[in-house]
């Protein structure tokens, strides 16, 4: 087992080894935090709770996603980490340091419990998700009889040029928060606390929500200048997360493995836009593209932002919101009814050395209950139909299993390791 505190050695590899991972990686985005010192409010998300927080929580402005490799094979070691990292979540989200309030001072010949870099700044509403790879049910830890069938490696997709550098992984860790500083201090604390047991494959810092998860929130913009989201599942609908999001909800699948009741599944994809094809094409063909004007949001068969989609409208003979269209291709009303709650951020990781352009876009997070029913035909259909496709790359991808909530005293994998 790992020792509360860490080495000096300790520290300085495992800050090499978040750098090596991404630290890099859309770090523009930190640049948007207020200055320090700035007044704000003690807003905070709690940890525990049924569920996990990060999902149906209004969606924060900054995003820190991290999937990492588990590099012990004692399964110990793997369940001491998840919870440190619980207790180290729990009182994150409070605005306090790793190790309580003295965490960022102490003995000056120790390195202290908190990196610090969020020290007197509030929590700005962290909230911290936790899931679960399909790599993980390996022979490794005699975790396979215990993989849900849901939770099987994505299928190739049409049109995906996957960089295999940010596919995958054992674990995932999605920090959402009103500061990017704040998000990013909790991802470092907690690779920090794993070294030795687990270390980053990949991560994406995102600014910018592209969905709506609350009645509460307006649709946020895209990079491609679109509103995103209006037809998202919110946290009021709590019919459709029972359906469509959360395992073991009325009218969803059956449960196959009793520790994921009441979680769910994470699909990621990084989602690379062609902007500057894309600030090439008229208005016209772009609101096109996406079926939705771009300045109202309104459907192109309609005038409102929230107006239903007709799809049978036709307007000079032809199909008010085109065949090819995304709204059309990825509504519920042509994919058998089946819901999604997306919950994604814009990202900028500077530019393609070897095109020099600029290197932005979505990465997309969803979370559902069958993601392989509802997630990869819709996808599939995108890939292969959809307009916009044109103007889009998916360079990175993965699935997770999203246990459900920690309770007060409990900690993460407490149900997987039962």
């Amino acid at each position: 087992m790992s020792s509360t505190r860490p080495s000096r050695r300790g520290v300085l590899t495992g800050a090499a080894v978040l750098g090596a991972g991404g630290i890099g990686a859309g770090a523009g985005a930190l640049a948007s935090r207020p200055a320090a010192g700035s007044p704000a409010p003690a807003r905070t998300v709690a940890f525990h709770g049924d569920r996990q927080a990060g999902i149906t929580t209004p969606a924060q402005d900054s995003l820190v996603f991290a999937a990492l490799d588990v590099t012990t094979r004692r399964v110990g070691d793997l369940a001491d980490v998840l919870q440190r990292w619980s207790a180290a979540a729990a009182t994150m989200t409070t605005g306090v340091p790793v190790g309580g309030p003295g965490g960022v001072g102490g003995a000056a010949e120790e390195p202290p419990q908190d990196t610090g870099e969020a020290h007197e700044l509030p929590a700005a509403n962290l909230t911290v998700t936790l899931g679960y790879g399909p790599s993980l049910f390996d022979e490794r830890f005699g975790l396979a009889d215990r993989r849900p069938a849901a939770l099987e490696e994505l299928p190739a997709l049409p049109g995906e040029q996957l960089d295999p550098t940010k596919v995958g992984g054992d674990l995932c860790l999605q920090a959402c928060a009103d500061d990017p500083q704040v998000a990013f201090h909790a991802v470092r604390n907690l690779v920090r606390i794993g070294r030795g047991t687990v270390r980053v494959r990949w991560m994406q810092l995102g600014f910018g929500r592209t969905s709506t998860t609350s009645t509460a929130q307006s649709t946020p913009r895209n990079l491609m200048g679109f509103k995103d989201g209006t037809a998202n599942v919110r946290a009021e609908d709590t019919a459709d997360l029972e359906e469509f999001v959360w395992v073991g909800g009325r009218g969803a699948p059956a449960v196959d493995q009793e520790w994921m009741r009441g979680g769910t599944y994470l699909v990621a994809r990084r989602i690379r836009m062609l902007v500057e094809s894309w600030d090439r094409a008229p208005l016209g063909e772009q609101e096109r593209v996406i079926g939705r004007a771009k300045e109202s949001g309104a459907p192109l068969s309609g005038t409102g932002e929230f107006d239903a989609l007709d799809l049978d409208r036709t307007v000079g003979g032809k199909p008010a919101i085109d065949v090819a269209a995304h709204v059309r291709l990825a509504a519920p009303e042509t994919n058998g009814g089946v819901k999604m709650l997306r919950r994604g951020y814009s990202y900028t990781d500077g530019l393609d050395l070897a095109t020099g352009q600029l290197d932005a876009g979505l990465f997309f997070i969803v979370f559902g209950n069958d993601p392989h029913q509802q997630f990869v035909p819709v996808q599939r259909k995108l890939g292969s139909q959809d307009a916009l496709t044109e103007y889009l790359k998916h360079t990175g991808s993965g699935i997770f299993a999203c246990p459900p909530g920690v309770r007060p005293g409990g900690a993460w994998g407490a149900g997987l390791f039962s």
